[in-house]
């Protein structure tokens, strides 16, 4: 099974809010996911990024690929 770490979609219309995901690569984006690992809001000024970096190191050592958004989101977090 290969995991990816990557975005998916809450929030209402016009108003996206992005939950940091551990998924099945084959699962849709907005689909069955394995754990959420943090949110992020690009909507606020300055942008709102949380991540539970125990968590993300954790996949990240077990093989998890994240998608290029992800990447961005855990470099400026200081994760990867």
């Amino acid at each position: 099974m290969a995991v990816r770490m990557r975005l998916t979609r809450v929030g209402g219309r016009k108003d996206p809010i992005w939950r940091i995901v551990v998924a099945d690569s084959r699962s849709p984006r907005d689909g069955r996911v394995i754990e959420t690992i943090g949110h992020y809001n690009a909507q606020t000024e300055p942008s709102t990024i949380r991540v539970d970096e125990e968590r993300a190191r954790h996949w990240l050592e077990r093989g998890a690929q994240p998608s290029g958004q992800v990447r961005n989101l855990l470099r400026i977090q200081g994760i990867k």
